[in-house]
């Protein structure tokens, strides 16, 4: 029996999960899936320029693992780049934790959340 694949931490879920060519119809195309976790490699170690060591902390993952998630992510994007096909990001082994952040603290309205005076939620 395989053993159980590690949730990986992600920060953000993505907030656009669908790229392709423009001008082709997307029912047109072949498409590649990049899980969500692999985005959030590229995007730590490509984007923010992090090393592999601090990107598989912040991962919560081994670094042959990130080096794994990463070397698989590359070669997917590059793939739907050089042969024209709809990149989706989708699934995975992941949760999404926000980390330390504005907001999020141990007191009662304290920080620069939603809350407060004249504070617009997502519910408003």
């Amino acid at each position: 029996m395989p053993r159980p694949r590690k949730w990986r931490r992600v920060e953000s879920p993505p907030r656009v999960t669908l790229f392709k060519p423009q001008g082709v119809p997307a029912r047109e195309l072949a498409e590649r899936v990049l899980p969500v976790e692999g985005l959030e490699a590229l995007r730590l170690v490509d984007m923010e320029g992090l090393d592999q060591e601090s990107a598989s902390e912040r991962m919560d993952v081994s670094r042959p693992t990130l080096s794994r998630v990463l070397a698989a992510a590359r070669k997917t994007v590059a793939e739907a780049l050089v042969l024209g096909q709809a990149l989706r990001v989708e699934g995975g082994d992941f949760f999404v934790d926000p980390g330390p952040g504005p907001g999020r603290g141990p007191g009662w309205g304290h920080g620069r959340g939603w809350g407060g005076r004249g504070g617009r939620g997502p519910w408003r």
